[in-house]
């Protein structure tokens, strides 16, 4: 308790319990000079490292982070992807990727990404992952990803 009366601990899980339901999150992400194509765009093989940058920040906004899932022995791993090219990204362009949970079961977790530069849809994706042990084999997710 604090020394106000104690209200220091309720509101502290309060705090714990909302970030343990954050569902989506938006990062934002600057093109990198390296990430582009010779023409100035961002090479389609970086939409997916962007994905999962997404991921690791909603994971983190729930106060969670992919160390420390690995650590206990659970693995996530990419069963499927998908991208939907709408507009290229350019060199030095300020995006705001939104990442989403659109499912979850007992095994998997579905995100969603929406790709924006100043409000216009760059690129949308998708991304399924299963949870396994540290031999590869299915196993469920643990109960704060669920």
């Amino acid at each position: 308790m604090t020394a106000d009366g104690g209200g220091g601990e309720v509101r502290e899980s309060r705090r714990d319990e909302a970030m343990s339901q954050v569902d989506s999150w938006d990062t934002q992400i600057r093109v990198r000079y390296a990430e582009t194509d010779r023409m100035g765009l961002l090479h389609h093989a970086n939409y997916a490292v962007y994905f999962e940058a997404g991921r690791t920040e909603l994971l983190r906004a729930r106060g969670e982070s992919y160390r420390e899932i690995e650590d206990a022995g659970f693995f996530l791993v990419i069963v499927d992807l998908e991208c939907k090219f709408r507009q290229p990204a350019r060199y030095d362009d300020l995006l705001t990727l939104k990442t989403s949970v659109a499912r979850v079961t007992h095994v998997k977790i579905v995100h969603e990404y929406k790709l924006m530069r100043d409000g216009v849809l760059l690129a949308e994706g998708r991304t399924t992952l299963a949870c396994v042990d540290r031999e590869g084999k299915p196993q469920a997710l643990p109960e704060k990803l669920r």
